[in-house]
């Protein structure tokens, strides 16, 4: 008897990824590469702009990076479109720029770019023509990406370079995600980074009034950076004005157990439960943002911060 041939099928959360796409950047060092993240099936998709940060392997910091993160977005209906930053070791650039090796005006202005010409770059994905909601924008951003997305959602700086305040928000994105993001500055800071990265010393999270939600591991000291030790991490949360949520992450660390990358050498909390959680709750409360209405977010928390299996416990502050 001849063994019937299985029926292979795509599961409801299947995800296609496209990387490299390239978008001509005039003006910037290298072209503007992305991957783009979605879902397979679907229509009206809300965007996600996903900002990388800084770690200390090559290829996290760029497209490549972020894997676990993007595909839980994208599995969940958003369409996750991941720049490669300037500041990334992958580009190998220049590193007497005066912008490096941060670069944070350029990530920022990354991200408008990407909005400016969104119809092209959904153009050039095969089978996502047609398919995005360009009114339904969100940014999350980790570590520096974090740094990134304040930017983007209202706060500001001094240009250590030029004295003049810094405001890149823009008002297509209509909420966002910062984990694990820096704080404040000022006497919050390590001698380290203010002598070498002065734009931390002015960051202004009193104009961040874009919707967000802001995620702090109670593990994560960040000496390289601040002598504030966690708490730090939540000050986008009680230094910008509503409406915000803060989520304290029980046990995480700067990796948030491991959102970078799988098995990454440079997460030093890894937990595939944590990962799962955090991505879980940051994508529930964009589309509870994004679609007035919808129960994501109340039902995420109801599941993931309460009672004795809760990951982490949450804050709310509305709008003045």
């Amino acid at each position: 008897m001849t063994p019937s041939t299985p029926n292979a099928h795509l599961g409801p959360d299947a995800v296609r990824s496209v990387s490299p796409v390239t978008l001509p950047a005039p003006g910037r060092a290298v072209d503007l590469q992305m991957r783009i993240s979605a879902p397979v099936t679907g229509s009206g998709l809300p965007v996600v702009l996903l900002s990388h940060g800084q770690g200390s392997s090559n290829h996290l910091s760029s497209l490549e990076g972020y894997a676990p993160l993007a595909k839980a977005f994208a599995s969940r209906g958003f369409v996750v479109i991941q720049p490669t930053h300037l500041s990334s070791p992958t580009l190998k650039l220049d590193p007497t720029d005066p912008e490096a090796p941060l670069y944070w005006r350029s990530r920022a202005l990354d991200m408008t770019r990407i909005l400016d010409h969104l119809g092209a770059i959904e153009a050039a994905v095969p089978d996502l023509r047609g398919r995005l909601d360009a009114d339904r924008v969100a940014v999350v951003g980790h570590s520096m990406g974090g740094h990134t997305a304040s930017l983007l959602l209202g706060a500001r700086l001094i240009d250590p370079q030029s004295s003049s305040e810094v405001d890149l928000r823009d008002a297509r994105i209509r909420a966002g995600v910062v984990l694990a993001a820096p704080g404040r500055g000022g006497d919050a800071l390590t001698e380290y980074v203010r002598e070498r990265w002065p734009f931390f010393i002015t960051m202004d999270f009193s104009t961040m009034s874009t919707p967000a939600l802001v995620v702090a591991g109670d593990q994560d000291p960040s000496t390289f950076l601040t002598v504030m030790g966690p708490d730090w991490h939540a000050d986008p949360y009680h230094l910008a004005p509503g409406p915000k949520s803060l989520l304290t992450v029980f046990g995480g660390e700067h990796g948030l157990g491991g959102i970078s990358g799988w098995d990454v050498a440079e997460t030093t909390d890894e937990d595939p439960a944590r990962v799962a959680a955090v991505a879980a709750l940051s994508a529930a409360w964009i589309r509870s943002q994004l679609y007035p209405g919808d129960p994501a977010w109340a039902d995420a928390c109801r599941a993931l911060t309460t009672g004795p299996a809760a990951v982490g416990r949450v804050a709310f502050k509305p709008a003045a």
